[in-house]
C-alpha cells in the first residue's frame, strides 16, 4: 500500500490522465477502500485542486479546470515529449501559438532535471526542421475538433471544398491527423453516409455540439495514416485510371499505400491509379514489369498503343501498330 504523500500523488496524476474514474475503479488502482479515496479527494480538495464528485451508480471523480492551472505530473518520457512538442510547435503550424510554446517551453526547462535537461538539448540542436507554406490553423478550432471527438459528440461545421464550394456538414469525428505541414479531420460524414477527410483550415465549427454517437469501426481496416494518404493524394489527382494487372495482389503488396490494390483472382487484381498526366500514368504502369490491361479511361489505352509503337520501333520492330501481348484497352 503506498503512503499517503505518494498515494495523492499517484491519485492526482490518475485525475490527470483520464476524464473520470469511479471510485471502485480508483480503489483498485490504488489498493485502499473507497472511504479512503474519498479522504483523499478531501485533501487533494484543500490543496486547490478542483476535484468534482458525480454521485450515484454512474458517478465519479474528474479534475475541474481550476482559477490556475495545477501542476503537472509526467515521468520522463512524458516531459521530454512535451518539451520537444513544444519545440516544433515554436516553428509554426498552428495560428498564433509560436510564442506562447516558447514561453512554456521556457517555464518547463527551468523544472527539468538535468538528465532531462540533456536529452531535449540534444534533440532540439540535431534535428532541423523545415518550415511549411501550409495554411495555419487556430488552436481553438484543433481543441474544439479534439474535444467532440473525445466526448463522442457529432460536429456541426461549414466547409470550403478544393472546388470553392461551401457547404453545411454534420460529422462524428474520429481522428486529427497531421500531414505535411496541413491538419486533417477523418469523420465519419451523416449527410452523406460515407467516410470523409477533411481539411481543417477549410472549416468552420459551428456551436452548439451535436449529439453523441456510438463509435463506429475505422475505416482502412484501421489504418487511418493509409487511409488518409490514399484520400489525400488521390483528391488532388487530376487524372484516374482503372488497370487490370496479371499478377496477384501480393506480388504487387509494395505499391506505395496510397494506390488501391483489388484481388480479382489468384492471379489478377485491380490497380487504381492516378496522375497529373495520362503519358505519366502510362509510363509508370509499365514500369511494373507485369502484363496489364487498361480498363479505363479509354484515352490512357490509346497512349499505351502510341508508346508501344514507339518502342517497337526503337527496338528494330515494324512499328505496324498491332497490339503487342500483354497490352490491351477496353
Amino acid at each position: 500500500m503506498l503512503e499517503t504523500s505518494a498515494r495523492l500523488l499517484k491519485l492526482l496524476s490518475l485525475l490527470q490522465a483520464h476524464r473520470e474514474w469511479s471510485g471502485p475503479e480508483l480503489s483498485h488502482r490504488l489498493g485502499v477502500s473507497t472511504r479512503t479515496i474519498r479522504n483523499d479527494v478531501e485533501r487533494l480538495r484543500s490543496l486547490g485542486y478542483p476535484v468534482h464528485a458525480t454521485p450515484g451508480v454512474a458517478g465519479g471523480y474528474r479534475l475541474g479546470a481550476g482559477a490556475a492551472l495545477p501542476p503537472l505530473l509526467l515521468d520522463d518520457e512524458e516531459a521530454v515529449a512535451v518539451a520537444v512538442g513544444l519545440g516544433r510547435a515554436a516553428g509554426g503550424g498552428v495560428e498564433g501559438i509560436e510564442e506562447t510554446s516558447v514561453r512554456a517551453l521556457a517555464k518547463l526547462e527551468q523544472v527539468l532535471p538535468s538528465r532531462l535537461r540533456r536529452r531535449v538539448s540534444a534533440l532540439n540542436s540535431y534535428t532541423v526542421q523545415i518550415p511549411g507554406r501550409a495554411p495555419s490553423v487556430a488552436p481553438d478550432v484543433l481543441t474544439t475538433i479534439a474535444g467532440a471527438a473525445r466526448d463522442k459528440e457529432r460536429l456541426r461545421f461549414d466547409y470550403t471544398g478544393h472546388d470553392g464550394a461551401a457547404t453545411a456538414r454534420d460529422v462524428e469525428p474520429y481522428r486529427l491527423v497531421h500531414r505535411r505541414g496541413r491538419w486533417y479531420l477523418v469523420g465519419y460524414d451523416v449527410g452523406r453516409r460515407d467516410w470523409r477527410t477533411f481539411r481543417v483550415d477549410r472549416l468552420a465549427p459551428r456551436v452548439p455540439a451535436g449529439p453523441r454517437f456510438t463509435p463506429r469501426e475505422l475505416p482502412g481496416d484501421g489504418d487511418i495514416t493509409a487511409w488518409v494518404e490514399r484520400g489525400v493524394n488521390t483528391a488532388m489527382w487530376r487524372h484516374h485510371a482503372t488497370v487490370l494487372l496479371h499478377a496477384p495482389a501480393d506480388q504487387v503488396s509494395s505499391l506505395p499505400s496510397e494506390l488501391a490494390v483489388e484481388p480479382v483472382d489468384e492471379r489478377t487484381c485491380l490497380l487504381r491509379v492516378g496522375g497529373d498526366d495520362l503519358m505519366g500514368i502510362a509510363v509508370w504502369v509499365g514500369f511494373l514489369d507485369v502484363d496489364f490491361e487498361v480498363l479505363d479511361p479509354p484515352e490512357l489505352a490509346d497512349i499505351v498503343l502510341k508508346l508501344s509503337e514507339r518502342y517497337r520501333r526503337a527496338g528494330g520492330g515494324t512499328g505496324d501498330g498491332d497490339r503487342g501481348d500483354g497490352v490491351s484497352g477496353r
